[in-house]
């Protein structure tokens, strides 16, 4: 467990306000993308907290690797964080309940188990099917973002380009602080960076010498459904992420 981005200060206040909350089925922007829980901010851009991002499995082989939280993913984190704490949870429980409710929530994790699957992932990690890595009681998976809170532009999800995370120093710090040092958790996982956006910042952490190459695996497409370039991508770059998990298995 580690957290990197607040203080057991902030932790503390942070568990007090989600415990101030009602449970409820669905909670509105308007609940929770407060003062209260936002963490900094730089013009229209800023960074709220969630629970699920907090919690980190040292052990997992493979890690999906995203841009930011969306306001979905961060819904239903609260949802299940609160209900947790309210259930008198401890707050890393709570925030693991959080990550495996929210982990690649929606539409975006049946896409993504698809393509995973169909390149091959079960077979590198040794599993029946993909739809395993998303399994409560497995722990070959960690997923999470280069930036671990949710970003928000005017209220609206960060889609990665505008403002672009290398161009802007708010964002790229807020790599630099998260993302690093939760990598440095893992041991030498095998990293997926989920569309162009975050190879982009990949490529740039691998120039500047803040990474080592590793295990990267280049090609694979954002799996969210707006992602129109999608199917396209994948289709593309399908055969040669396969042979490359070929070669790393073997």
């Amino acid at each position: 467990m580690s957290n990197l981005l607040i203080s057991p200060t902030q932790q503390q206040r942070l568990i007090d306000v989600m415990k101030s909350f009602p449970t409820q089925p669905k909670y509105s922007k308007a609940q929770l993308l407060i003062n209260d829980l936002k963490l900094s901010s730089s013009g229209e851009v800023e960074m709220f907290y969630s629970p699920h991002n907090e919690y980190i499995n040292p052990s997992a082989k493979v890690m999906l690797v995203g841009i930011t939280p969306g306001w979905q993913q961060m819904e239903i984190a609260y949802r299940t964080a609160i209900q947790a704490l309210k259930a008198h949870h401890s707050y890393e429980q709570a925030c693991k309940e959080a990550k495996i409710a929210a982990r690649m929530a929606g539409s975006m994790r049946s896409n993504l188990i698809q393509m995973l699957q169909e390149i091959g992932l079960h077979e590198y990690v040794r599993v029946p099917h993909v739809q395993r890595l998303f399994e409560a009681d497995c722990t070959l998976l960690h997923t999470t973002s280069l930036i671990r809170y949710p970003v928000l532009v005017n209220k609206q999800n960060y889609n990665g380009h505008q403002p672009s995370i290398s161009q802007n120093a708010f964002l790229y710090q807020a790599v630099l602080e998260s993302f690093l040092p939760e990598l440095g958790q893992l041991k030498q996982p095998l990293i997926i960076p989920l569309g162009k956006s975050v190879e982009a910042v990949l490529h740039q952490l691998l120039d500047e010498g803040w990474i080592a190459e590793g295990k990267i695996l280049w090609g694979f497409p954002h799996p969210s459904g707006a992602n129109g370039s999608r199917v396209k991508q994948f289709l593309h770059n399908e055969a040669g992420m396969q042979k490359t998990l070929r070669e790393w298995r073997d």
